[in-house]
């Protein structure tokens, strides 16, 4: 059985030893973020995720999304849960208060979407693509379309989704059939077949908003001939009420190793009709928006998968015997002691422990500093703090998941050939860790970004915002004793680092295949240190 407490004495720790989250309420737009708003937010969404999600993973997990005449169903339960999801104000947390939301940091969204994936990690889905879609929006959309869309999408009455993937193409976008041609009115028609579109439909909403990349006639070839569209499910009539089903439909759904809950959809849209976000043929750019978004909630994904592995498997092992205790001294009268005391079984849950508490720190600093990014009222430092967000952005969605995978793995190997069953739901959480380092591009994709566009970008001043905080942190602490254990392994680890970064920037000046080749083993030191 799946174990799951909200680690909320942890994740204060992180708030407000670390980081003072406090901070942010002297922002503009942010003063209602007080420390003792931020500890009643996030024990509310514990009892949430803890008595509403958590019953509903296995259930999910054993009966998956239904098609049946193009028509998705929900697993048993999850209608009434993101009802109440959605009610209860948690959809719209972080969104803004001129559509309906609450205005409160991006960094309590970050939070919530920790426990609600630790919980249940399909029905999670859902929402963050919602919250994404009106990001997206929000940048983009003229006002005319936020008016329209956005508080649907800030209420959670209606959901949203990304459509890129194609049957022939992924990661190379440049390769996409999908036709628009300009139609009556101002719109377009939305021509082609789209595939692996998470939540792509479903019954937890009445309209679904779908952002599609497609060609227009006069489009250049390449990336660059990719413009952006607001397809709906439903038609929205002038009076903001809706009307006729549009021209979408779901072909199938996939049967997916994992996350089962969540319904990945094939689309097919046959002359719907949609409208223009952003300027033509600049539609990968606005995309951008929704996409670092959503890797950095699947980087918070691999966290929370990380966390209900090592809850589940600490528990496991504080009650399941076998052995006796090597340690001197150990003088069990039981025939078998608990396999806590056995040393791998220890070295097992605290390589786990450490990697969560550090995928934890990582994650919350950098919201953090995504809210800054927004609104602090000085220019520079709203830059240096979103070049920041955009350095770690593929470390948070690559390292996180990489650790969240192998947690489950381990977890599984605490259980031993329990794990290896369903029973106790260990397996669960590594099929439904998988598909974390693949969607919202494989974590190979990410280092190719760290490496290839973030260390050179503004000649390297991205990296400045990282290596600079952390040299002054070592400079500052290496005289104090009782820090001379963390300081000293973390000085000469940030030493190699920026060596190998010194490195591949040379290399890769004279063959970029060189930098390519190392690059998810930099990304890897790079999360580490």
């Amino acid at each position: 059985m799946q174990i799951y407490k909200a680690p909320l004495r942890d994740m204060r720790f992180v708030l407000h030893e670390m980081l003072d989250a406090e901070q942010l309420s002297k922002l503009p737009g942010y003063e209602d973020a007080t420390a003792e708003t931020i500890d009643a937010i996030i024990e509310e969404g514990a009892k949430f995720c803890e008595d509403k999600l958590l019953p509903l993973n296995r259930i999910g997990d054993e009966e998956g999304c239904t098609y049946e005449n193009g028509v998705v169903r929900t697993p048993t339960g999850f209608k009434q849960a993101y009802d109440d999801f959605v009610g209860a104000g948690w959809q719209s947390i972080s969104s803004d208060p001129k559509y309906g939301g609450q205005g409160l940091p991006a960094l309590m969204n970050f939070v919530i979407e920790e426990m609600v994936c630790s919980t249940n990690l399909a029905f999670g889905v859902y929402p963050l693509l919602s919250r994404g879609a009106a990001a997206l929006i929000e940048a983009h959309g003229n006002d005319a379309i936020k008016d329209t869309y956005l508080p649907h999408l800030t209420d959670g009455s209606w959901s949203g989704t990304m459509c890129l993937t194609e049957s022939h193409c992924g990661t190379d976008l440049g390769l996409i059939r999908t036709k628009a041609v300009p139609g009556k009115n101002g719109a377009y028609r939305i021509s082609g077949s789209k595939m692996f579109i998470s939540a792509g439909e479903h019954d937890l909403v009445d309209n679904i908003i779908h952002l599609v990349l497609a060609r227009l006639p006069d489009a250049p070839e390449g990336v660059r001939g990719i413009s952006l569209f607001l397809v709906p499910k439903v038609n929205v009539k002038a009076d903001g009420e809706l009307g006729p089903r549009n021209g979408v439909s779901c072909g199938s759904i996939e049967k997916k190793m994992g996350i089962h809950g969540s319904a990945t959809c094939v689309l097919n849209f046959d002359d719907a009709e949609g409208y223009l976000i952003g300027e033509a043929h600049k539609g990968l750019r606005c995309m951008f928006t929704m996409m670092n978004g959503a890797r950095l909630g699947v980087g918070m994904q691999g966290l929370a998968l990380g966390e209900t592995a090592y809850q589940s498997a600490t528990a496991y092992a504080k009650e399941r015997r076998s052995g006796k205790s090597l340690a001197k001294g150990a003088k069990s009268k039981e025939a078998a002691d608990p396999i806590i005391v056995h040393a791998d079984v220890r070295n097992m849950l605290l390589t786990v422990r450490a990697h969560n508490e550090g995928a934890r720190a990582l994650a919350y600093w950098t919201a953090l500093n995504l809210d800054i990014s927004t609104h602090h009222p000085d220019a520079e430092t709203r830059r240096d703090a979103d070049e920041l967000v955009q350095l770690m952005t593929p470390v948070i969605k690559a390292f996180l998941t990489d650790r969240g995978f192998e947690a489950a793995n381990l977890a599984v190997q605490v259980h031993g050939g329990h794990g290896y069953i369903a029973e106790h739901g260990m397996e669960q959480l590594v099929r439904d860790a998988r598909i974390s380092q693949l969607y919202e591009g494989t974590n190979g994709i990410q280092a190719l970004d760290l490496v290839g566009r973030k260390l050179g970008l503004h000649t390297g001043r991205l990296l400045r915002h990282f290596f600079h905080p952390a040299t002054a942190f070592v400079e500052a602490h290496q005289d104090d004793k009782t820090l001379k254990e963390i300081v000293m392994p973390l000085a000469k680890a940030l030493g190699k680092l920026q060596q190998a970064t010194l490195v591949i920037a040379q290399k890769g000046l004279g063959d970029p295949e060189e930098a390519a080749a190392v690059a998810t083993d930099y990304l890897k030191m790079f999360g580490l240190v």
